[in-house]
């Protein structure tokens, strides 16, 4: 994707949501912030996103989300290989990379594009576990936990698996992009507890 293509999805982006936004309710609940959420979706409706996604984010993650969610459906080739034309690209992003699991190849790619890279030399990462140990180290991890929750562009870390939140909806439930699911790029949602994620990573 070209720079230049960045910037024509962040004006259509923009367009889309210049609606007026209603006021906010005051927050001061967990009722608030809900519906602070749902008028964020009333305000927008023809943003070409999920219908439960709320405002928010760093601009480092809403780069990051500009530049995957035209990846979704990126798929193996063959199946189950871990490698297609497309995956070598999202490798090129990490230093000493091969053919292998790629989801770290994937987000590391995709903090490339966005400008923020990941790592001490911005090398990227192939490993989930030395991408979160470096997001520690960094400042830049937030463990999960009761009533930790994400940003969307928040890198979203399992065991042995890493994603990108894209939204959180009023129940609190996760939306993600995540690249090697099911041998591909794809959306899955899960619960507010990211169904077990032991933390997220903000960059920018």
């Amino acid at each position: 994707m070209s720079i230049a293509s960045v910037y024509a999805r962040i004006a259509e982006l923009e367009t889309a949501l210049a609606p007026k936004a209603p006021p906010a309710p005051p927050a001061t609940t967990q009722t608030s912030f809900a519906g602070a959420l749902q008028g964020a979706v009333g305000a927008a409706p023809g943003a070409m996103l999920p219908p439960s996604v709320g405002g928010g984010g760093t601009g480092a993650g809403q780069a990051m989300l500009n530049a995957v969610r035209n990846e979704v459906g990126q798929a193996e080739q063959p199946p189950g290989s871990n490698d297609s034309p497309r995956i070598a690209q999202y490798r090129q992003a990490t230093a000493g990379s091969g053919v292998g699991p790629w989801c770290a190849y994937f987000v590391s790619w995709a903090a490339r594009e966005a400008g923020v890279p990941v790592g001490a030399q911005g090398e990227g990462h192939g490993s989930v576990d030395a991408l979160y140990s470096w997001a520690q180290s960094a400042g830049k991890a937030i463990p999960a936990g009761p009533g930790v929750a994400p940003q969307p562009g928040d890198l979203i870390v399992w065991d042995e698996h890493i994603g990108i939140v894209e939204s959180v909806g009023a129940d609190g439930s996760i939306q993600t992009i995540e690249g090697n699911s099911s041998d591909q790029v794809s959306r899955r949602t899960h619960d507010a507890s990211g169904d077990g994620a032991v933390g997220y990573v903000r960059l920018g």
